[in-house]
C-alpha cells in the first residue's frame, strides 16, 4: 500500500497472472484520506498495451474508488517474464463537487503551481494458479490421489516384473532339458543303427516327448 496525504493507493504492483492470447485484469483501490474531494488521472509507458478505466476521475471524501487496469492479449511472454512497464497515479484537491467530467490537465500541472501527489506503480507478472488436482470418491481423507496413481502403478509394475523372470526361467529350464533329450535321443538313435536293429520303443517314447515339449515350448515363448 502507498500511503500520501491525499489517497491511499492498494496495490503499489499491478500483478497480472500472464497467460499468452488473453486478456487480463486486475484493480487497484483509491481511498481518499481527507474531508475534500481528489481528482486523480493514471498514465502508463505503454498506453497500447494496457486499458484503464477510470483513467480519470473524482474520489469523494473519506470514500473509495476502484481503478481497473486490463492488459491486452499478448502473442508472445517476455524473457524471464519481467515487465519494464509503469504506471503513474497523480492526485489533486478538487472543489467540492467537481465530477469526472470537470476534470482538465491543467489540473495536474506542477508548472500551474498545483499541489500533485504522484505515486509510482510497477507491473509484475505471475504464474496462473493452477487448478486443484481431483479427488476420486472414496479416497482417505488427505491421501494423494497422484500418490495412489504412483503406488498401484509401482506394485503392477512389480508383479509383472516378476511374472516376466519367472517365464524366462521356465523357458531356460525347458530349452536345457530339450537339448538334453536330443542327447540321448541322438545317442540312442546312434546306437540302435550300430546294432542293425529296428527302432526301439523307448525311441518312439522319447521322440513322443521330445515333440510335446517342443509343442508347450512354443507356445509359451
Amino acid at each position: 500500500m502507498s500511503t500520501g496525504e491525499l489517497l491511499d493507493i492498494e496495490p503499489v504492483e499491478l500483478k497480472f497472472p500472464f497467460e499468452l492470447r488473453k486478456q487480463i485484469s486486475c484493480s487497484l483501490q483509491l481511498s481518499n484520506k481527507t474531508d475534500d474531494y481528489v481528482a486523480f488521472k493514471v498514465k502508463t509507458t505503454n498506453p497500447k498495451k494496457y486499458c484503464v478505466r477510470p483513467n480519470t476521475g473524482v474520489v469523494r471524501p473519506r470514500s473509495t474508488c476502484d481503478v481497473i487496469v486490463t492488459m491486452q492479449a499478448q502473442k508472445e511472454a517476455p524473457l524471464d517474464m519481467q515487465c519494464k512497464d509503469k504506471f503513474l497515479l497523480q492526485s489533486v484537491k478538487a472543489i467540492n463537487g467537481v465530477t469526472a467530467k470537470d476534470i482538465t490537465a491543467e489540473m495536474f500541472s506542477k508548472e500551474a503551481g498545483n499541489a500533485v501527489e504522484e505515486c509510482k506503480l510497477r507491473v509484475v507478472y505471475v504464474s496462473p494458479p493452477r487448478p486443484p488436482s481431483p479427488v476420486r470418491e472414496g479416497s482417505e481423507e488427505g491421501s494423494s490421489p497422484r500418490a495412489s496413481v504412483s503406488e498401484n502403478g509401482s506394485a503392477n509394475g512389480s508383479e509383472t516384473r516378476a511374472l516376466i523372470v519367472k517365464l524366462m526361467e521356465e523357458k531356460n529350464d525347458a530349452i536345457q532339458q530339450t537339448n538334453k533329450l536330443r542327447q540321448e535321443l541322438e545317442l540312442l538313435r546312434r546306437g540302435v543303427n550300430q546294432k542293425g536293429g529296428g527302432i526301439s520303443l523307448m525311441f518312439v517314447v522319447l521322440v513322443g516327448f521330445l515333440g510335446i515339449l517342443l509343442g508347450f515350448l512354443m507356445k509359451r515363448a
